[in-house]
Order: structure tokens, then C-alpha cells, then sequence
């Protein structure tokens, strides 16, 4: 394991998608179209995938279905066979979940593995206290390394104050933090925490799914005794780029030359972050509190022809009524920003093996 290389990859910034779950219509797991998605993102560009989060199904840990550690070897093994042409290792990123004793064992569980990080979820433990929450994130870290993790109360997470962040970044193996929170005041928490620690190593990744564009073309400047520091998000890990991923990266590489340009942000910026977050919208099915949020990426996922269905763990989970017309009209609205054409070209490939 190069881990200068990996640690390079994530500082710089990469496209991280949050990697979902194929099954059958039984609602088992679909071997041959999971791997088609994993060989389908490291195709598109990205630098790593994060699997075994809430994209890929948090019922997998259940002892009836008891898929975490099936999947992660599953990607790992795509990731494996890539990295055999690659230069620097794509990133692996398993999600982490449970009180204490049971987010040690996945892990234990995704470092054997052979994951480089882990997301570390913490909707939990949302009656524990702040040195609670310290401790937990600190044996974890024990095992590997961790990704922090602010999760918007709205879809199962806890607030976490500037405090908590200004702690959890004196935790030595801590790698990256990602901010979904889909609240700038909190996500200036975490960015604050972050550069008042003097942490350069911690890289900063969105997850903010209402202002993807603008959080990575953003300088962050806080005032730290009387000197103005700098920091930016530099990647991201999102659900939302499990679909048109191909896309997606391109659109991080313009992040990444706006960013680095040091000169005003132009207004096509301006627009794909709308078009962006409209796309979101749909997707993860805002109108209905993201009720329809995984069977929204699995619909864009089926129309390609990456997932036979848009079945879930839980029977429940469905498109919420007018979801389906509302993804055909982003379809309409942004065809620059899906990638059919570039799926229709490789997609036996991905199929077969």
C-alpha cells in the first residue's frame, strides 16, 4: 500500500461516490451488476469509491441479510484489478456505523479488507454527550483511519457543534471530514474547527447536496491569531454522484482550475450549481423529506441499464409519487449533464466478466 500516494490523492481532492446497492428481484444481492457499478465509477474518473454507507443500504448490517462485508469485498476487489494500471491507488472509503463495539467491528472488519478509511456515521448515538462522542471517534480511529462525518439531522444525523469538530480534530488519525449538513452555519463550524486546530492534513470533502458546485470553488477565510488563513473544499463524497458520474467528475475538474485560477468565480459556475442542485432535488426527493432518495438513484441507475430494478432492502422504499416525471424532466431540462451515451458504450463490458 502507497500510502504518500494515498494520502495525495485525498488532499488534493477526488470524486468519491457513495456506491449502491444492486439486487435481483428477490431482493438479493446482484453480484454481476454490482460489479458493473463499481467497474461503471472507477470508468468515469473517479478517485475512490465509499462503500457500505447509506447509499448502499444500512440494512445490510442486519444478521438476516449480513451484506457489509460481502459488498466491500466486492469493490474492493474492482478496485483492485484497476489499481494494476493505475499509478496512484484509488481510495477506499467503508461507512462505519453503531455505538462503539459495533463500529470497531465493521472496522476491523473493513480494514482486513483492505480500506484506507473509515466514514464514520455517528446517528447512533444521538443522546450521547460530547465526550461520549470523542471517546467513540477516538477507538475507532484505533483501528484506521477515520473520515468524519456531519450528517444533517433530516435524514438521521445529530447537530454537532463547533466544539465537538475543534476536538475531533486533535484525534491524530484523522484523515478527511465530510460536511453534509445542508446548513452553511454548520458547515463553517467544521471548516473553522478545522483551520483554528492548524490540521493542514485534514482535507475537507462536501456533501452538501444543495450547494455542491459553490462548496468546492469556495475560499474559506478565518482570521487565526491576527493571520487570514485559507482552506477549500476540495472533493466530494456524495450519493448524488452514484448517477452520471462521468459527468460529475468533469464538473469537479472545473472546480479544481476555478479554484486554482485565483480569479472571479464565472457565472457558468453560477448556473451548473443550480442545474446541480435541481438534479439533486429530484433525485433524492426533497418534496417528500428524501423519502425517495436511494430508489431515486436506482431509477437513473435502471434507465442506463446498470441495475435491472430499482428494488431496495426494504420493500417500502419506492419513487414517491411524481418522482418518476420529475427525473424526466431534468432529463430534459440538463442532457449535459447525464453521461446515457457514455454508459451505452461500455456497458457489456461492465456486464461481462
Amino acid at each position: 500500500m502507497n500510502l504518500s500516494l494515498i494520502t495525495r490523492t485525498l488532499q488534493q481532492g477526488t470524486a468519491i461516490p457513495a456506491h449502491p446497492l444492486a439486487l435481483t428481484s428477490a431482493r438479493k444481492l446482484d453480484e454481476r451488476r454490482q460489479r458493473a457499478l463499481s467497474r461503471y465509477y472507477i470508468a468515469s474518473g473517479v478517485g475512490g469509491l465509499a462503500v457500505g454507507v447509506h447509499t448502499t443500504q444500512f440494512e445490510i448490517r442486519e444478521p438476516d441479510i449480513d451484506l457489509f462485508q460481502p459488498v466491500l469485498e466486492l469493490a474492493a476487489e474492482e478496485m483492485n484489478r484497476a489499481d494494476k494500471a493505475r499509478i496512484a491507488p484509488l481510495l477506499r472509503v467503508a461507512g462505519i456505523c453503531g455505538e462503539t463495539s459495533q463500529a470497531i467491528r465493521e472496522a476491523i472488519i473493513a480494514r482486513d479488507s483492505g480500506y484506507h478509511f473509515g466514514l464514520l456515521s455517528l446517528s447512533a448515538l444521538k443522546s450521547e454527550d460530547e465526550n461520549n462522542l470523542i471517546h467513540h471517534c477516538k477507538a475507532v480511529s484505533e483501528i484506521m483511519p477515520v473520515f468524519g462525518f456531519y450528517l444533517q439531522p433530516g435524514v438521521g444525523g445529530r447537530l454537532l457543534p463547533y466544539s465537538f469538530w475543534r476536538r475531533f480534530c486533535e484525534i491524530e488519525n484523522v484523515a478527511a471530514i465530510k460536511m453534509a449538513p445542508f446548513n452553511r452555519y454548520h458547515t463553517l463550524d467544521v471548516i473553522r474547527a478545522v483551520i483554528e486546530s492548524g490540521r493542514e492534513d485534514i482535507a475537507l470533502y462536501t456533501g452538501n447536496d444543495d450547494n455542491i458546485v459553490l462548496d468546492l470553488v469556495t475560499p474559506f477565510r478565518f482570521q487565526v491569531e491576527g493571520k487570514l488563513i485559507e482552506r477549500r473544499i476540495v472533493g466530494g463524497l456524495l450519493g448524488h454522484w452514484a448517477v452520471w458520474t462521468q459527468k460529475a467528475v468533469e464538473i469537479l475538474k472545473k472546480c479544481h482550475h476555478v479554484a486554482a485560477s485565483e480569479t472571479a468565480i464565472p457565472l457558468s459556475i453560477l448556473h451548473s450549481n443550480t442545474e446541480v442542485t435541481d438534479c439533486n432535488a429530484v433525485l433524492f426527493d426533497v418534496a417528500n423529506h428524501f423519502q425517495g432518495c436511494i430508489p431515486g438513484i436506482h431509477e437513473v441507475l435502471r434507465r442506463q441499464g446498470l441495475l435491472e430494478g430499482i428494488w431496495c432492502l426494504n420493500p417500502k422504499e419506492n419513487l414517491s409519487p411524481g418522482q418518476a416525471a420529475e427525473i424526466d424532466r431534468i432529463y430534459q431540462a440538463y442532457p449535459h449533464l447525464n453521461d446515457d451515451t457514455f454508459v451505452a458504450e461500455h456497458l457489456d463490458d461492465w456486464l461481462s466478466g
